[in-house]
């Protein structure tokens, strides 16, 4: 009776931290985009942040009112251009240049915010660009920064984050002047994009919630790797549809789905109990959804334009989600096995996930739609 009361006891003591964890840190850390473009003439510059990220400083509620009409934000874009123009640094060849114009604000369907500046040089020995707006955000918050030619081809790519928020690029004497001389964005590119895979599965709560709520009926190794397996085909299908611009859901369906898609997991799992079957075709359907919350990265960063530049970061990401996953899954595992397999308690265990669960994703589903 004291080794049953022990047991459940830390298992219901790991149940509780990980869904106290997961209610508070329901989001992954902010993201935003800096796309530079060298044209023959000129720089232009594309900064996108999503409205929260700018409201704290620049509001829009002008009455108040817990809502921000068409024409607040209209009257707000002046004010948006030049809160960015101020916390943005272009420097040509050592020297500082301005805007040869105010920027130019729009807003999207996805509660984002494009600001574009057009900059009247461009370098022949070096480039500098510098985000001092990561200072004023709060930590975690990455910025993913492209640099290109007047093709659109790649120069240097980097994830700028609060402690390294700047760019220096060389140029060697290339006669379109526009070369760098040296540069490491491949490598840079795919390590910035498998961390950051790797830090939005372990930040993504509700995804893993689901992946917790599929493998908590498994007591074996064989069984838990086909539902890790079909879940890695799913969203790696939609994830690589929704980054080349081939397939598209609105966030609106998306992540009320997610939660939707956890609240199922874990009824049926009061409901038919240990080992229902076609776990892993379940797995699959729902994974498809998942992979298109996981594109939502990619897309708040602008990157799924569907040019050849995409593939790499798209990998690369992937490969950190499943990275991170199989982490998770290796720590999780060994104790949802110990627990299955003591039969007094295997029951209430299951029950007990099962039910946590589908509160946390009732939470989700609300949170998302009518709150």
């Amino acid at each position: 009776m004291g080794c049953f009361s022990a047991g459940y006891g830390r298992g219901l003591v790991a149940l509780v931290l990980l869904l106290q964890a997961a209610w508070v840190w329901a989001h992954a850390p902010g993201l935003s985009s800096l796309d530079v473009a060298l044209k023959s003439d000129l720089i232009e510059v594309r900064v996108t942040f999503a409205l929260q990220d700018i409201e704290a400083f620049s509001p829009m509620d002008s009455d108040l009112d817990a809502e921000v009409s068409d024409s607040e934000r209209e009257a707000a874009k002046p004010g948006i251009a030049q809160l960015l123009a101020g916390q943005l640094r272009i420097a040509v060849d050592g020297d500082d240049v301005t805007p040869v114009e105010p920027g130019q604000v729009s807003f999207d369907g996805q509660n984002n915010a494009h600001v574009q500046f057009r900059y009247p040089a461009v370098p022949k020995q070096q480039l500098l660009v510098q985000s001092t707006f990561l200072a004023l955000l709060p930590d975690g918050h990455q910025q993913y920064l492209i640099v290109r030619d007047a093709n659109g081809k790649a120069l240097a790519e980097k994830m700028l984050v609060k402690q390294d928020d700047r760019l220096s690029l060389p140029f060697a004497g290339a006669a379109d002047g526009r070369r760098p001389a040296s540069t490491h964005a491949v490598l840079n590119t795919v390590s910035d994009f498998f961390k950051l895979g790797i830090e939005h599965i372990v930040t993504g709560y509700d995804h893993l919630l689901f992946l917790l709520a599929l493998l908590v009926v498994t007591h074996s190794f064989w069984p838990a790797l086909k539902i890790i397996t079909f879940f890695t085909l799913a969203h790696s299908l939609t994830l690589a549809l929704a980054g080349l611009n081939l397939v598209d859901l609105p966030s609106s369906f998306v992540e009320p789905f997610i939660a939707a898609t956890i609240i199922y997991v874990g009824v049926e799992n009061l409901i038919r109990g240990d080992h229902p079957k076609g776990r892993h075709w379940l797995t699959f359907g729902f994974g498809l959804i998942h992979g298109f919350g996981f594109a939502g990265a990619l897309r708040e960063m602008e990157i799924t334009s569907g040019d050849t530049g995409i593939l790499l970061p798209l990998v690369s990401f992937n490969l950190g989600i499943e990275s991170g996953q199989i982490a998770v899954a290796a720590v999780v595992l060994p104790m949802i096995w110990w627990l299955n397999n003591k039969v007094a308690i295997a029951g209430k265990f299951l029950k007990g996930c099962s039910i946590a669960v589908s509160l946390m994703g009732t939470y989700w589903l609300l949170e998302r739609t009518v709150l």
